[in-house]
């Protein structure tokens, strides 16, 4: 999954300070279905990665939605983003 949803973003727009809003853009497509299906574990992981590279917004919306979800799920998603982060 994750080079699929690497490949959704330009090189460029992946650079700099921008990089954990961009991610933070991909876990909102993901939680809300814009542009693919709704995917809360996959939601998760790019929320949970945008707010480890800093973004304020991605922490409380990762929050918000880790409430919602099976403990199953939830950690689905922090593993996912743990294999991520070793990746990249």
């Amino acid at each position: 999954m994750a080079g699929f949803d690497i490949n959704i973003v330009s090189h460029d727009a992946m650079a700099g300070e921008n990089r954990a809003e961009v991610l933070c853009e991909m876990g909102l497509a993901y939680a809300t279905g814009r542009g693919r299906p709704i995917d809360l574990v996959a939601a998760h992981k790019w929320l949970n990665i945008a707010a480890i590279k800093g973004s304020d917004r991605a922490a409380g919306l990762r929050a918000d939605l880790a409430a919602s979800m099976s403990k199953t799920d939830l950690a689905a998603a922090l593993r996912a983003a743990r294999e991520w982060m070793t990746m990249h």
